[in-house]
C-alpha cells in the first residue's frame, strides 16, 4: 500500500460501512481542502511502562511522578490560605468588614508563595544590588503549574509579562494602578476564591447569611485543628524562648524553608492585620511582646542578606536565625529565590497599619 491517506471510512444511513477511495475525489476538490495541523513530534513525549499485577503494561508520563513527588513536598495549605484563615471569624465564617490591609497582603502572599515554590526569582544581573530591594526585577524560572489556581493564574500573567518589580507586580495584581493599560493584571476575588479553595481542602464550609438587606455566602471554619495549629505555629515562633517546628498534617517534614516560611507567615498577617486574632488568648503583656518581636521579624527579614544574625541577643527565638541560616545554606542555589521573599516582606514594611 502506497504511503499516505488511502481511503477513508463513512456510515450509511443503513449503519453499514463502506469506502471512497482517495482517487475517486476530483484534484480541485483535494486543493480545496486545507491541511490539518502538524502531527506532534513523538519526539517531544517521552512515556514509560510498568506491568500491573495482572500482566498488562500500564503506560505513564514520568513528568506526572515529578509533579507529584513535588506537591508532596508542599505544605497543606499556602501562606494566602493560612493567612485568609487567620482572620476569618471562626463561627462566622467572614473577615471584618473594616480590614483594608489583608486584599493587598494577600497579593504579596502569592509573590512569597512562588518564590518558596521556586517558580520566580530576582533577575541574575549584578546591576540590580543599586535598586531598593522591592524595585529590583523578578522572573520567572519555572513554568510548572502548581496546582494552586491563583499560583498559576499570577504565574501565567509572570511570564506574559515584561519584568517587572516585586513592588510592581504586587500593586497590580491589586488593582493599584493608574495604567489603564495593566488593570488586567488585577487578580479579582481573591479573598472568595482562596475561601473556596479551602472548602475543597476541608478546612471550611459554606453557608448562607443574611446582612439586613441582602444574603452572602460565609465560610465558617469547619476543621479547626488546621487553625488551632497555625494560631500555636505563630505563638511558638513570636513567644518562645527556642523554637521548634514539628512536622505536622499541614507542614510535612520535607517541605523546604519550614522556618523561614514561618516568618513570612506571620510577618503577613502581621501587615494583614489579622495576626491579633491568633494572640487573643495570650495576656496583655505577652500579646505586647509578640507583636514586638513580630515588629523584629519584619525587619530583620525585609533585608537583604538578612539582618538577623546567629547567636543573637534577645529572650525570644534564640535559635530562629541559626535555624533559617542553615536553611538557606542548605540551600545555597536557591538565594535569588529567597532574595524575592525579603523584598516582599520589605513591601509590607510600607504598610500603613506599620508605619
Amino acid at each position: 500500500m502506497s504511503s499516505g491517506l488511502q481511503r477513508r471510512r463513512v456510515t450509511s444511513n443503513n449503519n453499514s460501512s463502506s469506502t471512497i477511495a482517495a482517487g475517486s475525489i476530483p484534484n480541485n476538490s483535494l486543493s480545496s481542502v486545507s491541511p490539518g495541523p502538524a502531527s506532534p513530534d513523538p519526539s517531544n513525549y517521552h512515556s514509560e511502562s510498568f506491568a500491573s499485577e495482572n500482566g498488562h503494561r500500564i503506560a505513564f508520563d514520568p513528568r506526572d511522578l515529578q509533579d507529584g513527588d513535588e506537591r508532596s513536598k508542599q505544605p497543606r495549605l499556602t501562606l494566602m490560605e493560612e493567612v485568609l484563615l487567620m482572620g476569618l471569624k471562626d463561627k462566622q465564617g467572614y473577615l471584618s468588614f473594616w480590614n483594608d490591609n489583608i486584599s493587598y497582603a494577600l497579593r504579596g502572599c502569592i509573590v512569597l508563595e512562588l518564590a518558596f515554590r521556586g517558580r520566580i526569582s530576582m533577575q541574575r544581573d549584578p546591576a540590580r544590588r543599586r535598586l531598593p530591594l522591592c524595585d529590583r526585577l523578578i522572573e520567572v524560572i519555572d513554568e510548572r503549574l502548581t496546582g494552586e489556581v491563583l499560583l498559576d493564574e499570577a504565574l501565567k500573567l509572570m511570564k506574559g509579562s515584561e519584568k517587572m518589580s516585586v513592588a510592581a507586580w504586587i500593586d497590580l495584581m491589586s488593582g493599584e494602578t493608574w495604567n489603564l493599560m495593566k488593570i488586567g493584571y488585577q487578580l479579582k476575588q481573591v479573598r472568595e476564591r482562596l475561601a473556596k479553595g479551602l472548602v475543597d481542602k476541608g478546612i471550611l464550609r459554606t453557608e448562607k447569611r443574611n446582612f439586613l438587606l441582602f444574603d452572602m455566602a460565609t465560610h465558617p471554619v469547619s476543621d479547626t485543628g488546621a487553625k488551632d495549629e497555625i494560631r500555636r505555629r505563630a505563638i511558638n515562633i513570636l513567644t518562645s524562648k527556642t523554637v521548634v517546628l514539628n512536622a505536622s498534617s499541614l507542614v510535612p517534614e520535607d517541605v523546604p524553608f519550614p522556618y523561614l516560611r514561618t516568618v513570612a507567615m506571620v510577618c503577613a498577617a502581621y501587615a494583614a492585620n489579622v495576626l491579633e486574632n491568633s494572640l487573643s488568648n495570650l495576656s496583655h503583656d505577652a500579646r505586647d511582646r509578640a507583636f514586638g518581636r513580630v515588629d523584629e521579624l519584619l525587619g530583620d527579614y525585609s533585608q537583604w542578606p538578612f539582618a538577623s544574625k546567629p547567636g543573637g541577643s534577645g529572650s525570644i527565638g534564640i535559635n530562629l536565625a541559626q535555624e533559617i541560616s542553615d536553611e538557606l545554606n542548605a540551600n545555597k542555589d536557591k538565594e535569588l529565590q529567597i532574595e524575592v521573599v525579603a523584598a516582599a516582606l520589605s513591601v509590607f514594611t510600607r504598610l500603613d497599619s506599620i508605619l
